[in-house]
């Protein structure tokens, strides 16, 4: 057992009416490694026949999926609007705040988000009292899916409001209610529009969807404000919102019609309430991998108690041409483990999931459970496996992954933009340490933190993106079965016969039985092989016990029972029936001379009775 590596995990405690962006541009992109990796993988389209011209989600058949307008006030947060403003939708449309227990509509806290993303001077557990970004001055959607899927966030307004943005809120705290997002996708539309009908129907099915755009290329249209800034131009993206909607025949400054509705955080903003249009053709909004289309869905109370994972700022980079990898942990009590997550980075990918037990001589080794499956789009999954494994304090256990295609994302120091337009940047350094994270090179396991990059302020500060989701410990049960019948008819005195009977573990998926043969007759000498056994799970199947007896010395009809027990409960046994019978002497039972004698007998009613007691003269008068 070695000790433990000191695994990073988070513990869940419970459960300007306008003011126009000019001296403060706000981080939300800028090109680099991660982005490279997100623009090689070309647009998916989904065939899902067509859907309408045009959709509200604030009003589909008369229900309203769109929380109230928020106001970010003078302070470099729209990107932690754009991100709740999808949880929250997604929260109305599932249903999941009521069947929660809460009360009014969905409301979750971008302060929270802003202090505890981990990526600023405030806060960054993986660099204590380092650099990083300034609070309520950056951030961008892979921050807040950093923040939440290692389970800092997010967490309901009430328990942090907005009108205390200036002072830090406590990082956690009993009273505190999370809300965790089962998966995050992003979608590109493509220059060509054709995977637009992906985001459309992601629109209709998962709620609000957040975005970003470069501010500065709108105009006012009538009754409306419309958005449009040409893809010829270079100005990058410096303001989150979110979508609502859209309009295929809204004309912008575009040169052809069809506009997202979108929802901003200035308050009641403009001729719309806090509304505008985005054209389809923007250079930005639904467009920019990162950034333009980005759905928090499923998302529901925190289901976990605790996250293992090593990736304290989340995805950041991706080796291409790695396709396995593994993250080893050490359990600090008995838990267990019913989910993984991990991120994918390109659509369509098929996965295999296992944990092991040992990681013995480079290899893996004690599988413990696995699930495979495909993954339609680009984000961070959530995998319920389908046989959950219970985990001891202070044992190591292995999450591997295998990828199909797109490589293995994983986190690493980062040079972050502050202000785009602009070159004031900064580094948010990350930590790894060895034996944390492995990639396999041909058939040989290495060690992530001796990888070296391009980049060496990079080395040794690397890990895999793949978290164990733990719950409270459910021991899993363990039923012995046992099948046979042993029965020798006739052995001669002294002699060696054989046998075997079966036991398995018909109880919980995975779940370990430890055996024992307690009791056998007192009869012959036996010798059983195994005579027990341990960790026997149900997907073992069948094993085989051999048995070995020298008959008894003396001639008579035997019988009995053998009792095998479970060891980690007395009151699961099982019992297998023997017999045997050895002759009476080397005359067989039908000889003339047995046949003449028991018709002398039978003439003798009484002696017959006394005789048939003893059972040497029983076997004569009744075989």
């Amino acid at each position: 057992m070695r000790k433990n590596r000191g695994v990073k995990f988070y513990k869940k405690k419970t459960l300007v009416n306008i003011f126009m962006i000019t001296t403060i541009t706000m981080v939300l992109l800028a090109p680099n490694a991660f982005a490279e990796s997100f623009l090689s993988a070309e647009p998916k389209t989904t065939s899902m026949g067509d859907p309408p011209s045009s959709f509200d989600l604030r009003n589909v058949n008369g229900e309203n999926y769109v929380t109230g307008i928020r106001d970010q006030g003078p302070y470099g947060t729209c990107w932690t609007f754009g991100t709740m403003a999808s949880f929250e939708g997604n929260l109305l449309m599932t249903g999941n705040w009521v069947a929660a227990g809460e009360t009014g509509e969905p409301d979750l806290s971008e302060r929270h988000l802003d202090w505890w993303n981990g990526f600023n001077t405030h806060n960054n557990d993986d660099d204590p009292g380092g650099g990083g970004l300034t609070p309520h001055n950056g951030g961008d959607y892979m921050v807040s899916s950093a923040y939440i899927t290692r389970g800092e966030g997010a967490i309901r307004e009430i328990d942090a409001p907005y009108s205390q943005i200036t002072t830090p809120p406590p990082r956690d705290d009993p009273s505190y209610h999370y809300y965790y997002p089962r998966d995050i996708e992003w979608y590109v539309a493509g220059s060509d529009l054709s995977n637009i009908d992906t985001i459309k129907y992601k629109l209709m099915t998962e709620g609000v969807i957040s975005t970003a755009l470069c501010w500065g290329y709108g105009d006012y249209m009538g009754g409306y404000y419309a958005h449009y800034q040409p893809p010829a131009t270079s100005d990058p993206p410096n303001h989150g919102v979110a979508i609502c909607g859209w309009d295929d025949s809204k004309v912008t400054q575009a040169p052809q019609p069809g506009a997202w509705l979108i929802k901003n955080s200035w308050g009641n903003w403009g001729p719309e309430n806090g509304y505008f249009w985005i054209s389809y053709y923007d250079k930005w909004c639904c467009q920019e991998p990162q950034m333009g289309a980005v759905s928090f869905q499923d998302v529901e109370i925190e289901p976990f108690e605790k996250i293992y994972y090593h990736d304290y700022h989340g995805w950041r980079d991706t080796l291409t041409d790695i396709t396995e990898a593994f993250n080893a942990f050490s359990a600090t009590a008995d838990e267990t483990i019913p989910a993984v997550s991990f991120f994918t980075a390109e659509d369509n990918v098929d996965y295999t999931v296992k944990i092991y037990d040992d990681f013995t001589s480079g290899q893996l080794q004690n599988e413990l459970t696995s699930k495979t499956g495909t993954i339609e789009h680009t984000g961070f999954h959530t995998i319920n496996l389908d046989n959950p494994v219970n985990i001891l304090s202070q044992e190591d256990f292995y999450i591997y992954l295998s990828l199909s295609s797109g490589g293995h994302p994983f986190d690493r120091t980062s040079d972050v933009p502050v202000l785009l337009g602009s070159s004031q940047r900064v580094i948010v350094e990350s930590d790894a340490n060895p034996g944390e994270s492995y990639y396999k090179s041909g058939s040989t396991w290495y060690d992530l933190y001796d990888y070296d990059f391009v980049n060496p302020t990079w080395d040794e500060t690397a890990n895999f993106c793949i978290k164990a989701l733990v719950s409270d410990y459910i021991p899993l049960i363990s039923d012995l079965e046992c099948e046979g019948e042993l029965s020798w008819p006739s052995v001669k005195p002294g002699t060696e016969v054989t046998g075997n009977f079966t036991v398995e573990n018909i109880g919980d998926s995975y779940s370990l039985l430890d055996w024992e043969i307690s009791e056998w007759p007192e009869w012959g000498d036996w010798t059983f092989t195994p005579l027990s056994g341990n960790n026997l799970k149900p997907e073992d199947g069948e094993i085989e016990v051999e048995i070995t007896v020298i008959a008894p010395e003396e001639m008579d009809d035997f019988s009995g029972t053998i009792k095998i027990e479970n060891k980690e409960n007395p009151d699961d046994t099982c019992t297998i029936d023997v017999s045997m019978t050895t002759p009476l002497s080397r005359f067989s039972i039908t000889s003339p001379f047995l046949q003449f004698l028991r018709k002398i007998i039978q003439q003798f009613p009484l002696l017959e009775q006394i005789l048939s007691s003893i059972t040497v003269f029983n076997r004569i008068l009744t075989d």
